[in-house]
């Protein structure tokens, strides 16, 4: 997994029936289960180096300290007008793992209904039944101890989880000391800890899991979990630093319809061309899987054509139906007593000490990687006239039934399916969680300098089913004196849209009375009692005659959660009208190209995003490799 040319050269000799673009989350899993079947040879790209060895990925304590680093792309949203003209910093994983390598390690399902959502569109096997055993498949838990589960406030409910999958998830060695409080106070406000988190509803106050291996206290990742263990297959070849530039396309005598028949590459600056005989599959991620289509003249002619790329299938869907988790993040200062991860990062002997204990007992703040959160409907801290407010707004237009425009894309017809999934997560009497909140002890603002000395923690709010929708594009062709096609070094144009028309002027005002149910935890004992007071958004003055507005604050410095999905979505019963991939991920008028990563999602779910994309990956595997038994038969 060098970088040298001869890592190229030998990576080429191999005759692959697949490709994986991608060696990330999904792509990991793919290349391990497909490398099963002896008949299979895949090839595996990866842009990224390998970073077996790094502590900022491995040690859990550390979390965070990748982002802006050289495993990194360093991607950047449009000015947004949402949010005031500000882009935003969309951190991805540049690594073998993807960013599941960088990611926060937070362990979580969606709801049921998010899954049943997706077939009810029409793709088939893809709701709650048909994916808990993909879930169940790629996870090992470990079940705490007694001891264990006296001293935190953990519920589970084991019928739910895996037993001998590859990725590990365990309850957090240790919890930052806002966990410890975290069921008590949220149980003070009314709402009810939830005892089976991973069953299907995620409503209510639970602890999470992490995906960290219990015997070394490491973080748990495609790398080790999924490649590792089986690397020494001849079958199965990584090649790491290799960017994808585009897939070859030849036209197909039979059908008319263009074949995938291989990658061009760039490796150590050099131009290279592999060869597949079976099938290529695209596992970029929601950013990537889009570029890399229209790159190889898959998406909306005339993003295509203003780019220099000539168009082999047109489908204006490619890079469309961007769905992404916004955040906010009030800080507060806390006791002084109190050992936070950024403590740790500046002041060396306190690092020192945990770096020890880390080392000799696997203790200690370096394993502090738990969190518990609270998933709640709008009805916890909406008030039913601002409820049915926000509704009528939404759907006060009534365009033709016939309309294919929907809530999603600006309009507010509810005369597709989508439409009305998404009308019941508002309305439904039934709670779902549309809004996750979470303290943790540390300051996570970019917007927010802590002084130094001083302890803080985040309360964080994260709206789960936004409305906002937005799009992922490649640039038209740079305008210089010799022009050039546009390819894949140049970054992709990152539009969400946040906060834009009517649609996300409901995300908006939903996000703003969100921080007041926020506020209000953070001023709930027994939490409350760790607080010193809110430093940002400041407090307002104590004679203060209104109540606190959070508009502008809301506007000023909502950012990214980190889990764009939805670019090469399934399409279901709409087909290529709908979608980029049918419910076999196979990408529409095109044979031999799939693709498998968060990017297929068709409407976003209520959970972090690892476990549901590992469960693709697993899904994609069973489905590739049951259409490869019946192409050899």
């Amino acid at each position: 997994m060098s970088s040298t040319t001869s890592e190229a050269e030998a990576f080429l000799s191999h005759d692959f029936t697949h490709i994986v673009i991608g060696g990330g989350t999904a792509g990991l899993v793919l290349a391990s289960r497909l490398s099963e079947d002896p008949t299979i040879t895949i090839g595996v790209l990866e842009a990224g180096p390998a970073a077996l060895d790094e502590p900022r990925i491995n040690v859990p304590g550390r979390l965070g300290e990748t982002l802006f680093t050289e495993y990194d792309w360093h991607f950047e949203t449009t000015p947004q007008p949402g949010l005031g003209g500000r882009s935003l910093p969309w951190n991805r994983g540049k690594v073998l793992g993807g960013s599941s390598a960088m990611n926060f390690m937070m362990w979580c399902r969606g709801n049921k209904g998010d899954y049943d959502a997706w077939e009810k569109l029409g793709n088939k096997g893809w709701g709650w039944d048909g994916m808990l055993q993909y879930f169940k498949k790629s996870e090992t838990f470990q079940v705490p101890t007694q001891h264990y589960q006296k001293k935190h406030p953990v519920h589970y409910d084991q019928d739910y989880h895996g037993t001998s999958g590859p990725l590990h998830t365990i309850y957090s060695a240790e919890y930052g000391v806002s966990s410890k409080v975290w069921h008590e106070t949220l149980n003070n406000l009314g709402v009810e800890s939830n005892r089976s988190h991973m069953s299907g509803s995620s409503v209510g106050a639970w602890t999470a899991l992490t995906a960290v291996d219990p015997s070394t206290q490491k973080r748990c990742y495609s790398v080790p979990a999924y490649y590792l263990p089986v690397s020494h297959r001849e079958n199965l070849v990584v090649l790491t630093n290799a960017t994808a530039r585009d897939i070859i396309l030849e036209k197909s005598n039979a059908s008319g319809e263009p074949i995938a028949k291989g990658v061009r590459f760039i490796h150590d600056s050099q131009l290279h061309t592999v060869n597949v005989r079976g099938e290529i599959v695209l596992s970029a991620g929601a950013v990537q899987s889009p570029q890399l289509l229209e790159l190889s003249g898959i998406g909306d002619p005339e993003i295509l054509s203003a780019a220099g790329i000539e168009t082999a299938v047109a489908n204006p869907n490619v890079g469309e139906n961007l769905q992404e988790h916004m955040s906010t993040m009030m800080i507060y200062e806390l006791n002084p007593s109190i050992i936070t991860p950024e403590a740790l990062r500046s002041d060396a002997l306190l690092a020192a000490a945990a770096d020890e204990q880390y080392a000799t007992l696997k203790t200690g703040p370096r394993t502090a990687a738990g969190y518990s959160a609270a998933y709640l409907p709008f009805s916890y801290y909406t008030a039913p006239e601002e409820m049915s407010r926000l509704a009528s707004q939404l759907f006060s237009k009534s365009p033709s039934s016939g309309s294919r425009q929907g809530i999603l894309n600006g309009s507010t017809s509810t005369s597709r399916t989508r439409d009305q999934i998404l009308f019941s997560r508002f309305s439904s009497p039934s709670p779902s969680g549309q809004i996750e909140f979470l303290f943790d002890v540390s300051n996570y603002s970019p917007f927010f300098k802590s002084e130094p000395g001083k302890r803080y923690g985040t309360m964080m709010q994260m709206l789960q089913y936004p409305f906002s929708v937005g799009s992922i594009h490649i640039p038209a062709s740079p305008s210089s004196q010799e022009p050039r096609r546009t390819d894949s070094g140049d970054k992709p144009v990152i539009n969400p849209r946040y906060y834009e028309g009517p649609a996300g002027e409901v995300d908006f005002l939903t996000m703003a009375a969100a921080q007041k149910f926020g506020h209000k935890i953070c001023d709930t004992s027994p939490l409350k009692d760790i607080i010193v007071k809110r430093v940002f958004p400041p407090l307002p003055p104590d004679n203060a005659d209104e109540e606190e507005s959070w508009a502008e604050w809301v506007r000023d410095t909502t950012i990214t959660d980190w889990h764009p999905v939805g670019t090469c979505a399934m399409g279901g019963d709409e087909g290529i009208e709908g979608g980029v991939v049918d419910d076999r991920l196979r990408v529409y008028g095109v044979k031999g190209l799939r693709v498998c990563d968060a990017s297929v999602f068709p409407l976003h779910i209520a959970a972090h995003l690892q476990a549901t994309v590992y469960a693709i990956g697993e899904k994609g595997a069973d489905l590739i490799k049951e259409d490869w038994a019946q192409r050899r038969d």
